[in-house]
């Protein structure tokens, strides 16, 4: 399985959309769309910003606005990640996955393991 990418490509040509906006749009968009799935965690301002030749505060603009709506969360020095549709159960679901993932690949589960875990932690609490 390929991780998912950003590939973000911008248009420098007149009359274009400004770079900010172009950003904010292809990030809103694959959101929406799926094709950058709940949990995804986001390059960093300044990583973003070097790979695309942007100043920092141009990608830290696009950031703010996709905040502002609801498809990007903020999570300290964690990173950002694409926000979880809808209401704030199943963004928190959303985070809590993440989190796990993240500490499972840590450790060095295997995909299967780790699903197994999680599958019989579930079970577990929802048979009780």
């Amino acid at each position: 399985m390929t991780p998912t990418s950003l590939k973000i490509t911008l248009d420098g040509s007149a009359g274009s959309p400004a770079p900010y906006e172009q950003l904010r749009a292809q990030i809103s968009g694959r959101a929406r769309s799926g094709r950058l799935p709940a949990g995804f965690k986001l390059p960093t301002v300044r990583g973003l910003a070097q790979e695309l030749g942007l100043a920092a505060n141009t990608v830290a603009k696009a950031y703010r606005a996709l905040e502002a709506d609801g498809v990007i969360e903020t999570r300290g020095r964690n990173g950002t990640f694409v926000a979880a549709p809808g209401d704030t159960s199943a963004r928190e679901a959303a985070a809590a996955a993440q989190s796990y993932a993240e500490r499972v690949h840590r450790l060095g589960l295997s995909l299967e393991a780790a699903t197994a875990t999680a599958a019989d932690a579930l079970r577990a609490r929802y048979t009780a």
